[in-house]
């Protein structure tokens, strides 16, 4: 049996910011990693988030995950599964930070909490615009492999970060660099369809005084 892993220090904050980001992908995949880690005795998780060691919690968020497996995959719909989700997500994760941060003080769980709702945020926005660069596909491949390595990545990034959490954290300020190119290059081919679509010719003004 692998001995419990507590944090401390740049561990917790290594923790935080490799879970934070997690949510941001799939928050019930995170939390039922979390809670069963915990049960098998490879982590003991700060006591502001032993409340994830509960079965109840565990069997909501493992059927919740049951039910975005499936949702998440389905062309328009998981679109709209995702943005319904900015608001479950960002406050999860920053709830999920606080928690992780009760020993600290009140002036540091607050910058947790901001910090863990903004790379969620950051991951979910991410998550989105990839989502909004295969649309166009007819097939719907792309977009269940890419719904797949999601899941994957989250319950993945969730065991690195309580095995490796400094590590698991400069993983995920990479993921967040990357996250930031591919919304500049979505936001730039947004742009250029819009001007190729009016003909790359700005719409006369109208004159506002009397011919």
């Amino acid at each position: 049996m692998l001995a419990s892993v507590k944090f401390t220090g740049g561990d917790l904050a290594g923790l935080i910011v490799a879970i934070s980001f997690a949510a941001g992908l799939n928050l019930y995949a995170t939390v039922a990693s979390l809670g069963l880690m915990a049960h098998a005795g490879w982590v003991d998780l700060p006591p502001g988030l032993h409340l994830l060691e509960s079965w109840w919690v565990i069997g909501a968020a493992g059927a919740l995950f049951a039910i975005e497996f499936f949702a998440d995959k389905i062309p328009a719909f998981d679109l709209v599964w995702n943005a319904l989700h900015t608001f479950v997500r960002v406050p999860a994760a920053a709830l999920m930070a606080y928690g992780a941060t009760m020993q600290l003080s009140p002036a540091k769980q607050a910058l947790a909490m901001l910090v863990g709702g903004g790379i969620a945020m950051a991951a979910h926005g991410g998550k989105t615009a990839a989502r909004v660069a295969v649309m166009p596909s007819p097939e719907p491949f792309s977009r269940i492999a890419m719904s797949t390595g999601e899941d994957t990545t989250a319950v993945l990034l969730t065991w690195f970060a309580i095995m490796h959490p400094i590590l698991a954290g400069s993983v995920v300020v990479v993921f967040l660099v990357a996250i930031v190119i591919v919304i500049r290059a979505v936001m730039r081919a947004i742009w250029r369809l819009f001007h190729r679509h009016h003909g790359g010719v700005a719409p006369a003004k109208r004159s506002l005084t009397a011919a």
